[in-house]
């Protein structure tokens, strides 16, 4: 039995457009998968720790080898926690809106909390930058009011796409499989033509993933 972790990145619940595609991509998985089991992580009702004071202070005492005080032991126990429950997870399914051209704050947050020496990366003088969190596969949902895809002149705006993919690379991930759902601002009928576009593919990616 496999687990399945969807990480969702969208407050707006049953308006939002990456939501409604994932959870076509859950109901075929579960179909497909019946024996695994599926855990969704709503950022926007996670209690997710600041990452300032003892926290960062620690991080530096991993990066420099050295030993942690007390209070700084106490807060990296809260990050090591966090991203122990990430690598917990057999396979991923990450849905999320564009915001502002990138992602929403809480899911930068989530992954400035996870990204962390020793814990999804290593680095040493010999091999460099080594991501630890691999072997893994990975679906994206991306969200996005206007188009930024290949041919619309706006692809530059796209740091939604391009920085999941690099981050999600540096900590160990490949072959990152990748749902768009565009353009959710054209007007209705637009918004409901992306969904179900984008609803067919998630189905037919969950029912092999």
């Amino acid at each position: 039995m496999s687990k399945l972790l969807h990480i969702q990145c969208s407050p707006r619940g049953q308006r939002s457009a990456s939501i409604a595609v994932a959870t076509e991509f859950l109901q075929a998985y579960q179909a497909s998968h019946p024996d695994d089991q599926i855990e969704t992580l709503d950022l926007w009702a996670t209690s997710l720790p600041e990452f300032d004071g003892e926290t960062l202070n620690a991080k530096y005492a991993v990066l420099g080898g050295e030993s942690h005080t007390a209070a700084e032991r106490q807060a990296w126990d809260a990050v090591v926690q966090l991203t122990e429950h990430f690598k917990s997870a057999d396979k991923y399914l990450i849905s999320l809106p564009m915001w502002n051209f990138s992602m929403p704050y809480k899911l930068k947050h989530y992954i400035d909390l996870i990204a962390q020496p020793g814990l999804t990366f290593s680095y040493t003088p010999e091999e460099g930058y080594k991501g630890l969190v691999t072997g893994k596969p990975i679906v994206a949902v991306y969200a996005r009011g206007g188009a930024y895809g290949p041919g619309t002149g706006a692809e530059a705006y796209d740091q939604q796409s391009t920085y999941l993919k690099q981050v999600l690379g540096f900590i160990g991930f490949t072959g990152i499989q990748e749902i768009f759902v565009e353009p959710t601002l054209a007007g209705p009928d637009a918004k409901q033509g992306a969904i179900a576009s984008a609803s067919m593919l998630a189905a037919k990616l969950a029912s092999d993933f």
